[in-house]
């Protein structure tokens, strides 16, 4: 269970979210009021274009609040400056279907990506943080590799070691089971447990999967853009 169940680190607050649709606007969130907690592993489901990679693209500051609020630890990213989305951003780690990896660079290179702007780092420290992530999720041996030798699995574990490399409080994962096969899409959810048990990480999940919905703490449910249940 997680570590501090009483913390809020994400509240939603009357969350509403438009995409245009031909000369028309069509809502995709209908007023969506939401809280996560400190270390735990909560997994939004829902058919195709329900609203929920939508309500986790606001939650990671990658789309703009047009309705509501989103507060991350505190931090609320309606009205907020470029300046200040940059530093919420910093406190959340993200895992994607695609992994999103160069395959001009190494795997270690890859990882040391999200500290290229960090002042606090130099080439030296980034790559010790860099190693440990990869050691974390058990892949250090392919350190110096690029990915395009790697594995689908392997891919997603350098992204999970990706998303680590801040040692971020909230980590925001994207169907990242959805090009694996069985065993490979189970081994990287239970490293996604792992990691948020050991870390006391709050992991948010969006996924089809209905065989990884037992690393939940809770399973949240939306519509047609309204929570279900």
């Amino acid at each position: 269970m997680p570590q501090n169940p009483q913390k809020t680190v994400i509240s939603i607050k009357n969350l509403r979210h438009k995409y245009k649709e031909g000369d028309g606007e069509k809502e995709v969130l209908h007023g969506i009021n939401l809280d996560f907690y400190s270390g735990e592993i909560a997994i939004i489901m829902g058919p195709s274009g329900s609203g929920k990679s939508t309500l986790l693209k606001l939650i990671g500051a990658q789309l703009t609040i047009q309705q509501g609020d989103v507060i991350i630890d505190g931090s609320h990213l309606q009205g907020a400056g470029q300046s200040a989305l940059r530093e919420i951003r910093r406190k959340i780690g993200f895992i994607f279907q695609s992994h999103h990896l160069l395959n001009s660079i190494t795997v270690l290179q890859n990882v040391q990506l999200p500290l290229a702007f960090d002042k606090s780092q130099d080439g030296e420290s980034s790559r010790r943080l860099a190693l440990e992530a990869l050691k974390i999720v058990g892949i250090e041996a392919h350190a110096e590799k690029k990915p395009a030798h790697l594995s689908g699995g392997q891919k997603q574990r350098v992204a999970i070691a990706r998303a680590l490399i801040r040692k971020p409080a909230i980590v925001l994962a994207d169907e990242p089971t959805a090009s694996l096969d069985e065993k490979t899409g189970r081994e990287v959810v239970d490293l996604i447990k792992k990691m948020s048990r050991s870390l006391g990480v709050t992991v948010v999940l969006v996924t089809h999967d209905n065989r990884i919905l037992d690393i939940a703490d809770r399973i949240i449910k939306i519509n047609d853009g309204n929570l279900a249940g």
